[in-house]
């Protein structure tokens, strides 16, 4: 993160000046709730990519703060009904917008950013605006989609690790794509530019959320990585490990993974024994492979970029950096 402080800056700014418009609009129950989960901090990394795009193709990245905007302010409304879907208590360590106002006025504060994600690529340039609109709301549809197979998942009977990340590109990396792909857009990059940033983008996410998967059961540290370690293994989430054991098991194998799934009140116990049918089977590796695949296909497409090539090592250096979060 440390190379693009000044655009983090740029853009942290700018959401400051726009989340302090949206707490005075009224009627208050329906924005405060909007500046509520914005002042709750986060990396910014989908808006922090779209800058870079346009500063990877040498424009001034003010001019994607649009796009930047548009997409932190859908992520936000993704989060505000996620939480509600999962009946989260706390984001970020704070009270979720459903907890701290109600179910109906989160859903419905939830609504109005989305709108306001539409609002903000409204800025003069048709032709761009367009453009920009065309990839967003494409996105944004294949993101609900995501959401929605994530859900179906955890009654499915039979979901295979190709079904899992299908779900977790549209549901997770097709909006760190668009990010780029709208800074390209402000940028006004060509098609094949686009595309390789679009891809670039889809793969990282698609890596980000496989190391996610690792780290749940892998990290040392519960601060550092900020999850529960063994959260998945505990609500019996299909991720990549637990679809990747079922598929490689043995049928005694199956049945102690089957049993050990049902051991809720040993939460311990349940742990130890998925990660040791994990560890004879090898899964953290498979999953570490998987998502090598992942990251050098999005290096390969940052490559065919033509853009300066001290940027694109900066790029691909905090793409790493991201993967590489505390194991």
């Amino acid at each position: 993160m440390q190379d693009y402080s000044p655009f983090l800056n740029l853009f942290s700014k700018h959401l400051e000046d726009y989340s302090r418009a949206l707490n005075k609009a009224e009627p208050k129950e329906l924005y405060q709730p909007g500046a509520y989960i914005l002042s709750l901090g986060g990396k910014r990394v989908r808006p922090l990519l779209a800058l870079i795009a346009a500063d990877l193709l040498e424009q001034n990245p003010q001019k994607a703060l649009p796009a930047a905007l548009a997409v932190e302010l859908f992520h936000n409304f993704s989060l505000i009904h996620d939480d509600i879907l999962d009946n989260a208590p706390k984001r970020r360590n704070k009270a979720t917008v459903h907890i701290k106002w109600s179910n109906n006025i989160a859903i419905l504060s939830g609504d109005i950013l989305l709108v306001k994600a539409i609002q903000a690529l409204q800025q003069g340039n048709h032709k761009l605006e367009q453009a920009q609109l065309d990839v967003f709301l494409r996105t944004a549809a294949k993101v609900c989609e995501g959401q929605q197979m994530d859900m179906n998942f955890e009654t499915q009977k039979k979901v295979t690790v190709e079904d899992y990340i299908h779900m977790i590109t549209l549901k997770t990396a097709v909006l760190l794509a668009c990010s780029l792909q709208m800074g390209a857009i402000a940028a006004k990059a060509n098609k094949s530019v686009q595309q390789n940033l679009y891809a670039f983008g889809k793969h990282l996410g698609i890596a980000f959320q496989l190391m996610d998967d690792y780290l749940d059961v892998y990290a040392l540290k519960n601060q550092a990585f900020g999850k529960q370690i063994g959260g998945d293994i505990l609500s019996n989430k299909k991720t990549f490990l637990l679809l990747r054991a079922f598929e490689l098991a043995d049928k005694k194998g199956k049945q102690r993974l089957n049993a050990a799934l049902k051991m809720n009140d040993q939460p311990k116990e349940k742990i130890k024994i998925v990660k040791s049918i994990y560890s004879e089977l090898k899964i953290d590796q498979l999953c570490i492979t998987e998502a090598d695949k992942h990251t050098q296909i999005a290096l390969k497409s940052l490559q065919n970029i033509k853009a300066d090539n001290a940027k694109k090592e900066v790029l691909k250096n905090f793409a790493l950096q991201l993967l590489s979060r505390t194991k």
